[in-house]
């Protein structure tokens, strides 16, 4: 019984910034990897970023985007700085969650929300 739930997109202009929110609830005992896809249309789905006890980035957006984490809210965020009409995705959160004792963990993912960077 987790569920994740995300927030955040929009339409913005380049060079502009939004930030993305994905928050775990329900049933959990632990949480292992957090972090975001986003899959434009005719593209393959790409990997963004993840964050363990720290963070990974895909290089196209080093520099520009920010995972973190907090704990206490089982919630994970995306900070995008300096988007480009590149960046237009639909952005999905993941999760590995544990949501028992003596369960293995599973991947659990966010519905998706629409990030669009105008020109």
């Amino acid at each position: 019984q987790v569920q994740m739930v995300e927030s955040g997109g929009g339409l913005v202009q380049a060079g502009g910034s939004l930030r993305l929110s994905c928050a775990a609830s329900g049933s959990i005992f632990s949480i292992n990897i957090m972090g975001w896809y986003r899959q434009a249309p005719g593209k393959q789905r790409e990997l963004v970023a993840t964050i363990t006890s720290g963070p990974n980035y895909a290089d196209s957006v080093k520099g520009r985007f920010t995972v973190s984490r907090d704990n206490a809210k089982n919630t994970v965020y995306l900070q995008m700085n300096s988007l480009k009409p590149e960046d237009t995705a639909v952005y999905y959160c993941y999760a590995v969650i544990q949501s028992q004792r003596s369960i293995p963990p599973l991947v659990y993912w966010g519905q998706g929300t629409q990030v669009t960077v105008s020109s």
